[in-house]
C-alpha cells in the first residue's frame, strides 16, 4: 500500500544524507520503522542479516568457517 506523507524538504534532505550512510532510503527507514511500531518481528531484517553473515566466519580477522575446526570445538563441549 502506497501513502502520502507531508514533511518539510530540509528535515527530508537532512535524513536521506544521514540514512545515505546506512545504505538506506526513506521510504525503506519509514517502513521498517512502522513495522516495528506495529510489532512485526521484522523477519526480513532478520533473513538480510543471515544471509550478509552466512559463511563469512570472522572477516575481519581474516578467518573463514572451517569446518573441521568447528567439530574439534564441538567434541570439547561438556556432555550431559
Amino acid at each position: 500500500m502506497n501513502i502520502t506523507l507531508s514533511i518539510d524538504e530540509q528535515t527530508l534532505k537532512r535524513a536521506r544524507e544521514k540514512l545515505r550512510a546506512t545504505g538506506k532510503s526513506v521510504n525503506q527507514e519509514i517502513r521498517e520503522h512502522l513495522q516495528h511500531i506495529a510489532g512485526d518481528e521484522d523477519l526480513e531484517k532478520a533473513i538480510e542479516f543471515f544471509v550478509k553473515t552466512s559463511g563469512q566466519g570472522k572477516p575481519e580477522a581474516g578467518w573463514k568457517w572451517n569446518r573441521d575446526e568447528l567439530y574439534e570445538e564441538r567434541l570439547k563441549w561438556p556432555r550431559k
